[in-house]
């Protein structure tokens, strides 16, 4: 057997210490990913109640958009947070119902009004129209409740949104000013790579969220 020389020792002696350095970088990389996304869900988490009853009295209910079918009607997923929205607001959990959406035309002139249509679909349920405030200009989830503030004084909110969204959601409502609790709807979807896709996109979306307010 050849003996070992000094020169073939050396790398073999190093490749300990790589691994190890390329195992502390792996773990240092999935903490910063981890304890951002865990502060938001976990931060979330505290102010998630589990029915419509179980809402205590707010200042207003705010609806988040979730777009518009090509007929312009709502999305299957915005029916079910108006829906929502319409039970909370005849079960006296508020006297305001704030939607919130995208209400500015396309690039090539095409009308679009998320708020409008939300409106339509929720005064059909038995809201008034003195009880609803249109937010066209809530166009992510921050904008949606700090704007839920500027043009209600609302102090006070609960977010109505999809299960997988609501805590990000009420992360979010929180770092605006705005004290939020929060009811989560269906994310049935007719198409399941939709749900799965809505569901792993929370990761990067809540990692976002935090690195935001560091």
């Amino acid at each position: 057997m050849t003996p070992t020389t000094p020169a073939d020792a050396a790398p073999r002696a190093r490749r300990p210490g790589r691994r190890r350095a390329l195992a502390v970088t792996a773990g240092a990389l999935a903490l910063a990913v981890a304890a951002p996304v865990a502060w938001v869900q976990l931060t979330g988490q505290t102010r998630v109640r589990p029915s419509v009853e179980a809402v205590e009295p707010v200042d207003a209910i705010l609806v988040l958009g979730a777009g518009l079918r090509p007929d312009g009607t709502p999305s299957p997923y915005l029916r079910r947070r108006l829906d929502a929205a319409a039970e909370l607001y005849l079960a006296g959990a508020a006297d305001r119902v704030v939607l919130s959406g995208d209400g500015q035309p396309r690039a090539d002139g095409t009308p679009y009004d998320e708020p409008g249509s939300m409106r339509e679909w929720i005064l059909e349920r038995g809201v008034p129209d003195e009880a609803l405030v249109l937010d066209r200009e809530g166009l992510d989830t921050t904008a949606s409740c700090r704007r839920t503030a500027e043009l209600t004084g609302a102090r006070t909110a609960v977010v109505v949104t999809q299960d997988y969204h609501l805590r990000r959601a009420l992360f979010s409502c929180a770092r605006a000013g705005l004290d939020a609790q929060g009811v989560g709807v269906s994310a049935e979807s007719a198409r399941p790579r939709q749900w799965v896709w809505w569901h792993v996109r929370e990761v990067p979306a809540s990692w976002r969220a935090a690195v935001r307010e560091l």
